[in-house]
């Protein structure tokens, strides 16, 4: 009797392999960044003994870990590009551990996918060379603020512009607050309610990348508490990038003023950035300058 032969299914090979996920691809870049950056610090660079058997050419895995306060196993799974949640906290210790710069840091961060919890506390330095560009760009005003809308700096005509800028508290010089709680800038934007609700959808893209720094929690805080407006309009959850338009000024003295407005980033994207206004037509040139004559008055 002829033996039985059982069919046999035959699985078909895998053609190519799956391409990596976006996250697995962020934790190899990841793991490698945190790799050559361990591998550069030397041991007598954080203050601890060299030793007889050193093949690594810089510190050992449970040295970062021991620096940074983190368990070994913990570590060694991040430059294993592991799978695994980090925290802030503890992307920090690490990027102390291993003497990270500014641009290292913000790296590091990035590829964790996380925000820098120290970030808002580094102020941004207007320098003497964008003052004096700021000067020359008269009558035309124009100023420097950062992504929370803080004013960092400004010309005589943009200091005269919405409201007398001078006269006012650094701590108000913010255009957030500025146009949610006073008076005279308030009545100076002739298309308030659309300008506050442009204003709010910036500022809410703008601190996606800042959510856990307390100076931009602290403002938020500032006006909810003092704005029933802002709180309406925050409540909205809307969002928009920063974009160039032209804008209307009702200033009480000289009149309407149709200008165009031009953001040039000083730095890094949606770092500090200057903000010039160009007047749209011969009528509001001249009332920028008869604005510019009224500073000198």
């Amino acid at each position: 009797m002829p033996e039985t032969v059982q069919p046999q299914t035959v699985k078909p090979e895998t053609a190519q392999q799956s391409t990596p996920t976006e996250g697995a691809v962020r934790r190899g870049e990841l793991a490698a960044f945190l790799r050559s950056r361990r591998e550069r610090i030397t041991p007598e660079q954080v203050g601890l003994p060299r030793g007889p058997r050193r093949r690594t050419p810089g510190l050992r895995r449970e040295e970062v870990a021991h620096l940074s306060a983190v368990g070994v196993t913990w570590y060694t799974w991040l430059e294993q590009a592991r799978d695994i949640h980090v925290s802030p906290q503890v992307l920090d210790a690490v990027a102390r551990a291993l003497q990270m710069d500014r641009a290292e840091r913000g790296h590091l961060f990035a590829l964790a996918g996380a925000a820098d919890p120290v970030r808002g506390t580094e102020c941004a330095v207007v320098t003497q060379s964008m003052r004096q560009m700021l000067d020359q760009l008269a009558p035309f005003p124009a100023v420097v603020q950062n992504s929370r809308f803080d004013i960092l700096a400004y010309n005589s005509t943009y200091g005269r512009l919405l409201c007398d800028l001078d006269a006012l508290p650094e701590e108000d010089r913010n255009c957030m607050w500025l146009a949610f709680t006073n008076a005279d800038w308030r009545a100076s934007l002739v298309e308030l309610d659309k300008t506050l609700c442009v204003m709010a959808a910036k500022f809410r893209a703008s601190m996606a990348g800042h959510v856990a720094e307390p100076a931009w929690k602290a403002l938020v805080a500032r006006l909810e508490a003092a704005s029933p407006e802002f709180r309406e309009i925050w409540a909205r959850q809307e969002v928009v990038r920063p974009v160039s338009h032209t804008k209307l000024f009702r200033h009480k003295e000289v009149g309407l003023l149709r200008l165009s407005a031009t953001g040039l980033w000083t730095g890094p994207n949606h770092g500090p950035r200057m903000l010039t206004y160009t007047p749209d037509d011969e009528e509001s040139r001249e009332r920028l300058e008869r604005l510019q004559a009224l500073t000198r008055a």
